[in-house]
C-alpha cells in the first residue's frame, strides 16, 4: 500500500470504484456484452481487493475518519474496527464469486435493462460495505435506506410479472417497518444528548428499563431485515423473485448485515447487559430456525427451499448470539467468546455455501427453464460443472465434514453443551434442551439438502427437454468454483479463521478463544485439551483413502460382472420418471391390459 494510506482509505477506494462501475453500466445501458464481459469481472476484481484489505484490517487497530459530505454540521463518521473488518471480509469474499457468476448469468429480455441492473447491483454493494463502517446514527440510516432501496429495485428486476412486484412491495414494507425500530433505538441510545455518534452512545449508561427497550427495538428493527419470526414473510417471497446473483447476495450478505446491527447495538453500544436478553434472543432464534427448516423440507420450488433454509441458518446464528449475551451478562467471558466465535464462523460459512447454492440454482433455471423440483432430475449428466460445486455447497449446508458448515455447527453445539456454572438452575437445564433442538434442526437440514441435490441432479430426467440442458458458461463456472473453494478453505483451516474472529470477540465480550488451546496447526481444540478436538485435514485424508479403496475394490473384483436390466416398474409399465400419471388412470390401463392377457 502507498505510504500514509490506511485500510479504511482502501475500502473507500473500492466503494467509489463500485459506484463508477454502476455509472458506466448506465452509460452502456443495453450493451449486454460490454457489461457482462468487462464491468462485472471488474467488479469481482474490486471485491477481491476488498477481501485482501479486510483480511489485513481484521488483525490491525481501529481506524476512524470523518468525511465532509452530508448535511451541514452532520458529516459522515466512519470507523473500521475488528467487527467491521470481519463483515467486510464476508462481503468481499462472497461478492467476488457472485460478481464473477453474474458476468455469465444475465441475459437480454429479463425486464430491467442490463445497465440499470448493473447500477442497482453496485449501489447495493457499496451501501452494504459502507453500513458496517458507519460510526453515527445519521450516516447509518442514510446508507441503510440506500441499501433497502437498491435491493428493492433488484428484487423487482423482472417487474412485468405481478407476483414479482408484489414480493418487492412486501419486502419494502417490512424493511421500512424495521427501519422505524432502528431509528427509535438510536434515539434512545443517544440519551437526550443530541449527539448521535456511536462514540457518544458508548459513553451513555442507560437504566435497565431503557436499555431493555433499546435492545428490543434493535432486535425488532434488525430482525425484520434478517428474517426473524414473525417478520420473516418477505424472505421466501423476495428470494425467488430476484435474479439469482442478487438472491445469493441477499442470503449470503444482506441478512448478515442485519445480524451485524444486532451485534453492534447489543455488545458495543449498550453498556448494560441483562440475562433475559440472551434468553429472548435464543428463544427467538431457535423458533425461527425450527420454523425455517420444517418449511424447507416440504418446498417443491428450488429458490423457495433455499430461502427457508436461510431463515433456519439465521435463526441458529441468533441463538448463538443470544447464548453469548447470556454468558456475558453473568461475566462468563470465556463461554461467551466460544458462542460468539461459533456464530460468526457460521455467518461466514453460510454466506459462502448459500451463495453457491443460489448461483447453481440460477444456472439450472437458465439451462432448463424450470424451477420446480418435480420437473427436474438427472442433470449431473448434462451439467457436471454445476453439479459438482453444488455438491460441495450441499455438504457444507448439511453440516458435514470437512467443510465449513460442520466446523460452525460443531462449535455451536460445544458452546451449548460444554458450558456449566450458570447462576440459575433453570438456565442450566434450558441450555442442554436447546442443544438437543439444534441437533434436530441440523438433522432436518441434512435431509433437505439430500432432497435438493438428489432430486435435481440424480436419477432420470423427468422431462424430455432436460436432455438438452447446457452446462454453465465460463464466468458462471469461475464464480461457483470460487465459492466452492471457500467452503473447502473454511473447513480445512478452522484455526486460521478463528484467528480472524478473535479481535471481534475481544472487542465485544473482552475475551477470545486462547491460542494456547490449539495444540497443532491442523488440530482444532476450542474448549480444552481434555475435550473433543477436530483434525479436518486428517479427516479429509481418511475420506479420500476410503473412496480410493472402494474404487479399487470395485474395479478389481466387480468390474465387468455387472448385469444391467430395466428397473422394476411396480406393476405400472406406463410410468415415467416424473410419476405424474394418476393412479386411477394407471389402474384402468392395467385392468384393460390384464383383460386382454387372460381373454
Amino acid at each position: 500500500m502507498p505510504s500514509g494510506w490506511v485500510h479504511l482509505d482502501w475500502v473507500l477506494v473500492v466503494v467509489v470504484a463500485w459506484l463508477l462501475i454502476g455509472v458506466a453500466g448506465v452509460m452502456a445501458l443495453r450493451r449486454l456484452r460490454l457489461i457482462a464481459t468487462v464491468l462485472f469481472p471488474l467488479s469481482a476484481l474490486c471485491s477481491l481487493v476488498l477481501l485482501v484489505v479486510a483480511f489485513n484490517a481484521a488483525l490491525g487497530t481501529p481506524e476512524v475518519a470523518v468525511l465532509p459530505i452530508g448535511l451541514p454540521q452532520l458529516p459522515f463518521h466512519l470507523r473500521l474496527d475488528g467487527l467491521s473488518a470481519f463483515f467486510l471480509l464476508l462481503i468481499g469474499g462472497v461478492s467476488t464469486g457472485v460478481s464473477a457468476f453474474a458476468a455469465g448469468y444475465f441475459r437480454k429480455g429479463e425486464g430491467t435493462p442490463p445497465g440499470l441492473i448493473c447500477l442497482e447491483y453496485h449501489v447495493f454493494l457499496a451501501s452494504i460495505a459502507m453500513v458496517v463502517m458507519a460510526d453515527d446514527a445519521y450516516v447509518f440510516m442514510v446508507i441503510w435506506e440506500t441499501m433497502a432501496l437498491s435491493s428493492f429495485f433488484l428484487v423487482m428486476a423482472n417487474h412485468r410479472i405481478p407476483e414479482i412486484r408484489n414480493a418487492a412491495y412486501l419486502y419494502m414494507l417490512v424493511a421500512h417497518i424495521g427501519a422505524l425500530g432502528i431509528l427509535l433505538c438510536f434515539g434512545l441510545l443517544q440519551a437526550n444528548t443530541g449527539d448521535y455518534t456511536f462514540a457518544n452512545m458508548r459513553a451513555q449508561h442507560l437504566s435497565p428499563f431503557w436499555g431493555s427497550v433499546a435492545f428490543v427495538l434493535a432486535v425488532f428493527g434488525f430482525g425484520a431485515k434478517a428474517g426473524l419470526l414473525p417478520l420473516h414473510a418477505w424472505l421466501p417471497e423476495a428470494h425467488p423473485a430476484a435474479p439469482s446473483p442478487f438472491s445469493a447476495l441477499m442470503s449470503g450478505v444482506m441478512l448478515k448485515i442485519a445480524l451485524y446491527g444486532i451485534l453492534r447495538v447489543s455488545f458495543d453500544l449498550l453498556q448494560t447487559r441483562i440475562w433475559w436478553w440472551g434468553v429472548l434472543l435464543m428463544g427467538l432464534g431457535l423458533a425461527t430456525a425450527l420454523f425455517g427448516v420444517v418449511f424447507s423440507t416440504v418446498q417443491v420450488e428450488m429458490k423457495r427451499l433455499l430461502a427457508y433454509s436461510s431463515i433456519e441458518n439465521i435463526g441458529l446464528m441468533c441463538a448463538g448470539f443470544g447464548l453469548a449475551l447470556l454468558f456475558s451478562a453473568y461475566g462468563m467471558t470465556g463461554p461467551a467468546a466460544l458462542a460468539l466465535t461459533a456464530s460468526l464462523y457460521h455467518a461466514l460459512s453460510h454466506g459462502v455455501f448459500k451463495s453457491l447454492l443460489f448461483c447453481s440454482t440460477g444456472a439450472v433455471m437458465h439451462a432448463t427453464g424450470e424451477r420446480s423440483l418435480g420437473k427436474l432430475g438427472g442433470l449431473i449428466r448434462y451439467m457436471p460443472w454445476v453439479a459438482w460445486p453444488t455438491l460441495v455447497g450441499v455438504l457444507a449446508c448439511a453440516g458435514l465434514p470437512p467443510f465449513g458448515g460442520f466446523v460452525a455447527e460443531w462449535l455451536l453445539l460445544q458452546s451449548f453443551l460444554f458450558t456449566t456454572g450458570l447462576p440459575s438452575s433453570s438456565l442450566d437445564m434450558l441450555v442442554p434442551v436447546m442443544a438437543a433442538l439444534i441437533a434436530l434442526i441440523a438433522a432436518l437440514s441434512g435431509y433437505t439438502m439430500v432432497k435438493y441435490f438428489g432430486v435435481i441432479f440424480l436419477g432420470q430426467p423427468r422431462e424430455e427437454k432436460l436432455t438438452r440442458a447446457h452446462d454453465a458458461g465460463f464466468w458462471e463456472r469461475v464464480g461457483m468454483l470460487w465459492l466452492a473453494a471457500g467452503c473447502v478453505v473454511l473447513g480445512l483451516l478452522p484455526n486460521q479463521v478463528i484467528a480472524l474472529i478473535r479481535p471481534v470477540t475481544r472487542l465485544l465480550v473482552s475475551d477470545a478463544l486462547p491460542q494456547s488451546l490449539t495444540t497443532a496447526d491442523w488440530l482444532l481444540v476450542p474448549v480444552n485439551a481434555e475435550r473433543a478436538s477436530y483434525a479436518p485435514v486428517i479427516f479429509l485424508l481418511g475420506v479420500l483413502a476410503s473412496f480410493a479403496l472402494a474404487y479399487f475394490l470395485v474395479r478389481r473384483f466387480y468390474h465387468g460382472r455387472t448385469r444391467r436390466a430395466p428397473p422394476w416398474d411396480c406393476g405400472y409399465p406406463w410410468q415415467t420418471p416424473a410419476c405424474r400419471t394418476p393412479r386411477r388412470v394407471l389402474a384402468n390401463r392395467f385392468a384393460r391390459y390384464s383383460s386382454r392377457c387372460f381373454a
